[in-house]
């Protein structure tokens, strides 16, 4: 019989009058093949296109401590109705190296108002009935009436928010004031003015939304932490990729400065700041306001696994190259133990301690840590080797996501790939930024991957609709369709492949370096891509044992332009199918499910368009978007037909 429906596998069914070959695939829903990673489906972050500052960190004054290279980027003087001072830098670096700058604002008019203008991250996004928080450090060297007017002024110059303080301090002490804005503009700016003469110093000047993720105090924008949360994600992979590394190691990311008070969290130069040449940004800059314990407290708020990854002594590759010697290792290793012990240690350790003394006495339950990001090369094998074997011993427990190198293929990746698996590495992280044509035609790379060696972390991968890096790609369906067809081989052998993360997650419209990305934003608003809904369509729908879905005896991956697979969803008692027509064509299917019994009627998720070059924007963010609708089932064969250009899933309710 079985041989009956291989030969007569196809079949003629009539729509609106026109006639289509029917292709029918079989699906055997009592084999399991593998079990899905809970983790199977994550999100990789890295402060690229202003994602932290400016961005997902919801601080609305950039350079707020005047740390930048020019202290006051980002400031102006300012006077009005006759007021006149100066603004002078102060160095303290003797007393406060983390957070060396200051400034001292002399007001040398009794009349009108001296003071400062900042604009923001290219601009302020401010919303008409928000409470905003402002804060700032201040003192008085002498005793004199001197106080500080906050405004904030809309893009045509309009007062759309105030309010006072009085500084009367001689000491450093934080003052706080709250005020309600009473219009809505994406471009405003603060304002912050000092009437009377005499002076003031001035530090950590501040402006927040009262609305934050969660409502935390100088906490994280809502709509776009709401995008990750809706995503479901298994992982939250961070602090990023080449930011690890830093274009020097004087310029990588150190946890150990992103947490703890604020004001002593030491800023530095963004890697991405000049990298590319189309996109220079020499204001961009990390405050580490978003730091370690933030990232932490974020996986667990949207119920994901932390996956922090850490230099391993070699800035990027691309860049300067530079290596710390295997003698002088140590501080980096030792790094790497610490962090584990401040994510999963008791009160009665150091770093353990410190995190309860942080707010969060409970574990966060760290189980995988990445060594190096996208390194490659015998010197990234002799440090890979050092970490592990730390982290092994006092560790055993923590899985190593190890580094292939930043190419799909080529002479790095086949020297890390075959090192490691002699080596018996956990995970291995593999890249891949490819055109739509080269995702559709790999969606099998994984179909004859040894099934007894280390697991697979896809963990960078989009789909490049011009070339990779070119400032001129867009998230356009037709990517978004081949890295749903790719997902397919990523599924079908969840047995190797565990965990997998579309890069980069999050763009600002008037400030990214890299594109496509899967966020967009702009201060006030955000939207995700059709990349991002399928990104979400796997996540949400990604069951717990793979099945066979079969075209005759073949896996279907690229048969007619088709792509498919199946799960089985046992705790929820659904049978998951997702298809990918990534032709320009109609096609008609029908799975023939055997193995179990399904009830009279499926839920099917839709995301496609005849235009495969539309994409989502800030005025239309839901041109692509999931459309749901059921249909009936007769017996254990679903039929139906697959528009162009469309990436599908079924599900069907299990007896």
């Amino acid at each position: 019989m079985k041989r009956v429906i291989i030969l007569f596998a196809l079949t003629f069914v009539c729509f609106a009058g026109i006639c289509q070959q029917t292709k029918v695939y079989t699906i055997a829903a009592n084999q399991v093949k593998a079990k899905v990673s809970p983790y199977m489906y994550g999100i990789f972050f890295e402060d690229i296109n202003m994602a932290a500052d400016g961005g997902v960190y919801a601080e609305l004054v950039k350079n707020r401590s005047f740390e930048f290279n020019t202290a006051l980027t980002g400031w102006k003087e300012q006077q009005k109705n006759g007021g006149a001072g100066k603004v002078t830098v102060v160095n303290r670096a003797d007393d406060r190296p983390e957070n060396p700058h200051v400034i001292t604002v002399d007001v040398t008019s009794p009349a009108g108002y001296f003071g400062l203008s900042n604009e923001g991250f290219r601009g302020m996004g401010i919303k008409k009935g928000e409470t905003y928080n402002f804060t700032v450090m201040a003192r008085k060297p002498s005793k004199n009436s001197t106080a500080i007017q906050v405004e904030l002024h809309s893009a045509k110059g309009l007062v759309i928010g105030k309010a006072q303080l009085a500084p009367v301090s001689t000491n450093w002490q934080k003052y706080h004031v709250q005020f309600v804005a009473t219009a809505t503009d994406s471009k405003a700016s603060l304002f912050v003015w000092l009437k009377g003469k005499g002076s003031v110093d001035l530090d950590m000047i501040s402006l927040f939304p009262a609305h934050t993720w969660k409502n935390r105090p100088a906490g994280l924008r809502a709509d776009l932490v709401q995008k990750l949360a809706d995503l479901k994600p298994g992982f939250l992979r961070f602090p990023g990729g080449c930011i690890v590394e830093g274009r020097d190691l004087a310029n990588r990311y150190q946890w150990k400065k992103s947490i703890g008070d604020i004001d002593k969290r030491e800023n530095i130069i963004n890697r991405w700041n000049t990298e590319f040449a189309h996109r220079p940004t020499p204001d961009y800059y990390q405050t580490f306001g978003l730091g370690f314990m933030e990232y932490f407290l974020t996986a667990e708020d949207i119920g994901a696994s932390p996956l922090p990854i850490l230099n391993c002594g070699m800035a990027c590759q691309f860049n300067t190259g530079q290596l710390v010697a295997l003698d002088k290792l140590d501080p980096y290793v030792q790094d790497a133990l610490d962090l584990i012990e401040f994510a999963n240690g008791g009160l009665n350790t150091k770093w353990g301690k410190l995190r309860a003394d942080l707010g969060h006495p409970k574990p966060f339950n760290l189980k995988m840590m990445g060594v190096g990001n996208e390194q490659w090369g015998e010197q990234y094998i002799d440090r890979w080797k050092v970490f592990t074997k730390a982290i092994k011993d006092k560790y055993p427990y923590i899985q190593i996501i190890s580094s292939v190198g930043p190419y799909a293929s080529g002479k790095e990746f086949d020297l890390l790939n075959t090192t490691f698996r002699g080596l018996n590495a956990d995970i291995l992280d593999e890249h891949y930024y490819n055109s739509p044509k080269w995702f559709l035609d790999h969606a099998n790379r994984y179909d004859n991957y040894d099934r007894k060696g280390p697991k697979i972390f896809a963990g960078e991968y989009a789909a490049q609709s011009k070339t990779t890096g070119s400032p001129d790609n867009k998230n356009t369906l037709e990517c978004a369709l081949a890295e749903a067809a790719f997902m397919t081989g990523l599924e079908r052998n969840a047995d190797v492949v565990v965990m997998a993360s579309y890069a980069p997650l999050f763009a600002h419209v008037d400030a990214w370096q890299w594109t496509p990305d899967l966020i967009w934003f702009d201060n006030l608003r955000s939207y995700g891509t059709p990349n991002y809904y399928v990104q979400q369509l796997y996540s949400l729908n990604k069951g717990t044992d793979v099945i066979p879905l079969l075209d005759g005896d073949k896996a279907v991956s690229g048969q007619d332009g088709s792509y498919a697979t199946a799960c089985l969803d046992k705790s929820k008692k659904e049978l998951i199918i997702k298809f990918v027509n990534s032709t320009d064509k109609s096609q008609s299917v029908e799975f023939n499910i055997s193995g179990i019994n399904i009830s009279g009627r499926a839920t099917m998720i839709s995301l496609g368009n005849t235009d495969k070059t539309i994409m989502n924007s800030l005025d239309k963010p839901m041109a692509i978007s999931p459309i749901t609708s059921t249909m009936v089932v007769n017996g254990k064969a679903v039929k139906l037909s697959v528009a162009p250009n469309t990436f599908k899933v079924i599900k069907l309710k299990t007896l």
